[in-house]
């Protein structure tokens, strides 16, 4: 996004604060709709000369569509780059692996980014990503990116992963997927992502489905997103019903597997406001038969980003 007063035309579509961001520095928000839901979750980072945003990629078009109506009326110009490709290094050593091929990087911190040269190659490099783990998220041209990814391969320790290996990850992280855990019928305050939402925000409002959503902030939900533990070994898939002791329906899980890094399954799911505590015994309704499992809070396994 370029223009004078692009950060304070992109608060009229997100509740985050984003006049309040300085350059260099990324913050998580959400494109919010007039009944106070999610119509995609997205990354803001600010640098010299624009706004740069990262959008889910199945709802890209959308996306792009409704900037270009909100904003280009306001004189913000919206600029696709569906040149330009996304790799994400992640984990404990990720800095060390890509240091030598962009030693600006080390320099950054979680949630901050910059434009920078990795292995000869101009990049936007930002230190965050969707493992709960450090990392990096690194944009470079589309015919680049194979080049790239090869000389990161090359480095001690790295290895490709695969979708099934990063869900499982981002669920033990307690990360949001969009089209699972959030959608267009799941507020911020629903989905527990109050902190998301920037303190002066809350007393002005001025977004989407602002009176929604502060409504619900100041008097709570109806239903909130939850970890939840199944007691067994078995793990409870996506659309499992969660009932209590006396066999109510009190809401359905929204994401669920197994999670190497804590040896057991893990989910996430809604229930109803008044059995969201950590501790309360649920019942998960798996093949027909019910399953003990419990409310706990998230993340599954601790975050291991990078603060400086």
């Amino acid at each position: 996004l370029y223009g004078e007063g692009a950060d304070k035309a992109l608060e009229t579509l997100v509740p985050a604060d984003i006049c309040g961001l300085v350059v260099g520095r990324q913050r998580y928000t959400q494109f919010t709709n007039a009944r106070g839901g999610m119509e995609d979750d997205l990354m803001v980072l600010r640098l010299a000369d624009r706004l740069s945003l990262v959008v889910n990629a199945s709802c890209k078009h959308q996306d792009i569509a409704h900037l270009k109506a909100h904003l280009e009326p306001k004189g913000i110009k919206v600029v696709p780059h569906p040149e330009w490709a996304l790799l994400a290094l992640q984990g404990p050593k990720a800095c060390e692996a890509l240091a030598p091929l962009a030693p600006e990087a080390a320099k950054l911190v979680f949630m901050s980014g910059a434009e920078m040269s990795v292995n000869g190659i101009p990049c936007l490099v930002t230190r965050s990503g969707y493992t709960g783990e450090d990392g990096y998220e690194i944009a470079m041209p589309a015919d680049k990116a194979e080049e790239l990814a090869r000389a990161l391969l090359a480095r001690p320790g790295v290895a490709p992963i695969g979708l099934g290996a990063r869900d499982s990850l981002r669920l033990e992280a307690g990360l949001c997927l969009y089209g699972s855990d959030i959608d267009q019928t799941t507020s911020p305050i629903e989905a527990d992502l109050v902190w998301s939402i920037g303190k002066r925000r809350r007393e002005e409002g001025g977004f989407a489905g602002d009176s929604v959503i502060l409504a619900q902030l100041k008097n709570g939900a109806k239903r909130k997103r939850v970890g939840i533990k199944p007691e067994g070994r078995a793990p409870a898939r996506a659309h499992t019903e969660i009932q209590d002791g006396q066999g109510r329906r009190i809401g359905e899980i929204t994401s669920g597997g197994f999670g190497p890094s804590v040896d057991g399954p893990v989910a996430m799911g809604y229930v109803e406001a008044d059995h969201a505590a950590p501790g309360t015994s649920v019942q998960l309704i798996v093949r027909d038969k019910a399953m003990p499992a419990k409310i706990v809070a998230m993340p599954f396994f601790p975050h291991r980003y990078f603060k400086g």
